[in-house]
């Protein structure tokens, strides 16, 4: 059979999602903040002991909604009475020391693919705003979807300005951005760990699941949906699937 016409390119926005945490990099986000806020002196050897515990429960079994709502009170304590400034700066020296060793040079790949066809890639995390902004202005990409704190001149209250971006409502916002950027969703992608993140997943025409936990690795399976191990053959597939199926988007003239 002769092949398929290609695709012509689309006139239409395309964005790759991404989460962060166990799919961009291996981890809590947040508990190295919370390491780097102790070393500081701004938060207790309790307060670090939970965020350990945290750590080693998100790396053993992922994320639950308790483990994140800890996670959640203990970020937004920090963040209460300091600057955006110097909350940047903590960010990228959190960045430089913790962040780069921790992320998975394979999903980091994938991002560079997507931006290659033209396409938008977004992190979207409940990691607060101001860190998931840091990694993607360090990746290169197009930008951070995060959990937003309230500020007052310039400074953080400590109390949230929305929700944490997390399950059903990391899909609201993700389908609220694409709507604003007239995106084709049919040609989106998404990539995440987490069943937590099914909504998202089930949102856009295109899923990826990393390293899935028990729940989504099921779903997955369930669904055919592409399911992606961590392992340089995977990650071979992934990027010649990007690279064949992925719609690139028309350039625009300058």
């Amino acid at each position: 059979m002769p092949d398929a016409e290609p695709v012509p390119p689309s006139d239409r926005p395309i964005v790759a999602f991404f989460d962060v945490d166990n799919t961009l990099m291996r981890g809590a986000s947040v508990y190295y903040v919370g390491r780097e806020a102790f070393r500081r002196g701004l938060i207790s050897w309790r307060d670090i002991a939970l965020f350990g515990w945290h750590q080693f429960r998100f790396l053993a079994v992922g994320e639950n909604r308790n483990h994140l709502a800890t996670a959640k009170d203990r970020a937004l304590g920090l963040v209460g009475g300091h600057t955006e400034a110097a909350l940047t700066a903590l960010a990228e020296e959190i960045y430089e020391r913790d962040f780069a060793p921790k992320l998975w040079p394979e999903t980091v790949e994938l991002t560079k693919e997507h931006l290659d066809k033209g396409h938008e890639v977004w992190l979207i995390t409940a990691t607060p705003q101001l860190v998931a902004q840091v990694i993607a202005d360090r990746l290169g990409l197009t930008g951070a979807i995060g959990t937003r704190v309230q500020a007052l001149d310039g400074v953080f209250t400590g109390a949230l300005d929305g929700h944490v971006i997390h399950g059903e409502e990391k899909a609201a916002v993700a389908r609220r951005f694409t709507e604003d950027l007239n995106a084709d969703l049919a040609h989106c992608w998404a990539y995440s760990d987490s069943s937590n993140d099914i909504p998202l997943l089930s949102m856009v025409g295109n899923r990826v699941v990393v390293n899935p936990d028990a729940k989504l690795l099921a779903y997955a399976r369930s669904n055919s949906w592409t399911v992606l191990p961590l392992k340089r053959s995977s990650i071979r597939d992934a990027r010649k699937l990007v690279r064949k199926n992925a719609r690139a988007v028309k350039k625009r003239p300058r």
